[in-house]
Parts: structure tokens; sequence; C-alpha cells
């Protein structure tokens, strides 16, 4: 007998994907054309301020993993990336400055220059 490996939570708790966010990642997985593709976010040990954050697109889903929907995106994280993780929020931002994913985590106590990058 197998368990399912991965968690569906609707709730506020975790990771968050703003609006303007998921319609950008629905916007690009159109553009991919594959419906088995769902955004991971994880946290590595890089950086100049010793972690950072990878955001892509898989189709994988690994023991452990976190699954939240946002619609018709599905946000996945591992089970060692989602403490760094809870209350985060994704936001995508279009200005003439700056375009581009960002992520607003009150668990970074700081980050480099560059925002790439938190301890």
């Amino acid at each position: 007998m197998t368990t399912e490996a991965t968690s569906t939570e609707a709730t506020t708790t975790g990771i968050l994907l703003t609006d303007v966010a998921a319609s950008k990642v629905a916007a690009l997985l159109a553009q991919e054309g594959r419906d088995d593709l769902n955004l991971r976010v994880a946290v590595q040990p890089g950086g100049c301020s010793g972690l950072k954050y990878q955001l892509y697109f898989d189709d994988r889903n690994m023991d452990g993993d976190i699954v939240r929907e946002f619609g018709a995106v599905k946000v996945i994280t591992d089970k060692m990336s989602d403490p760094y993780l809870s209350g985060a929020t994704i936001d995508f931002v279009d200005t003439i400055e700056k375009q581009g994913f960002t992520i607003d985590n009150p668990n970074a106590a700081g980050s480099c220059a560059c925002g790439d990058s938190f301890n």
C-alpha cells in the first residue's frame, strides 16, 4: 500500500502567491504549452548572505512536497524549504526600474544588496 507524498493546503499559512504573480505564472505556463508543470520555490545554500531562492517550473513530485493552489497555479515547496518560506509572499512587479518576481519574506533577518539571497 502506498501513501500520498504530497499535501494540498488551501490556507493562508506557508507561502503566498499574489493574484498578479499567479496571473504571470499562468501566462508563462501557457507559453510553455504544458499543463503538467508547477512553480517550485526552494531555498538553497548560496548567495552572498548564505541562502538563496530558486523559482522554476517543475514536473516532479518529491516525497514530502507541500502543494498550495492559487487558482489554476500550483506552488510546490520541499519539506526542507517550507519553514524558511512560511509567511513569504511572492509578487510580480513590472516597472521601468524592475521586472520580475519578488519575495517578501518575514523570516529573512537580512539580505544582500542585490536581493537575491538572505539569512
